[in-house]
């Protein structure tokens, strides 16, 4: 059965002068701000198109992986991950860099190494973002 998962962005005037807002169908936590000078010039307070790929890619990089670890007999304790998605304007997005740290319990770092890359290429959100490069840090905790 396939899950179709939504979002809806609002956008009101111009590019470099205007703003807009998104928001998710699963959440009640309101709207999340969004303009041009926070993707463009980064912002603490304002969401990005990027920022929000980037929590799709650490999300579904952390599911691919626990999944891989717990097939491998070795499931985790804990997976933390973390994905920077790189903006360049004018270009586009650029890369995405995923950085894991994980608590499993007779793993081999070697071992880990191995299960993080089969997770980065299978990960369907990394397939997603075919189009970039993606890279990885993977660490035992």
């Amino acid at each position: 059965m396939a899950i179709t998962s939504e979002a809806a962005a609002t956008w009101t005037g111009s590019l470099v002068e205007g703003t807009g807002t998104v928001a998710f169908s699963s959440s009640n936590l309101g709207t999340f701000p969004l303009d041009w000078k926070a993707r463009s010039e980064g912002s603490q307070t304002t969401t990005t198109p990027e920022e929000l790929i980037a929590a799709a890619h650490a999300s579904c990089f952390s599911m691919a992986l626990s999944h891989a670890l717990s097939e491998n007999g070795t499931p985790p304790e804990r997976v933390n991950t973390s994905a920077s998605v790189t903006f360049k304007p004018g270009t586009g997005i650029t890369g995405s860099h995923l950085n894991v740290n994980a608590t499993v319990p007779g793993l081999s770092p070697e071992r880990f190494q191995e299960l993080a890359e089969e997770a980065k290429v299978g990960c369907p959100v990394s397939q997603a973002l075919a189009g970039i490069e993606i890279t990885l840090e993977a660490s035992l905790a």
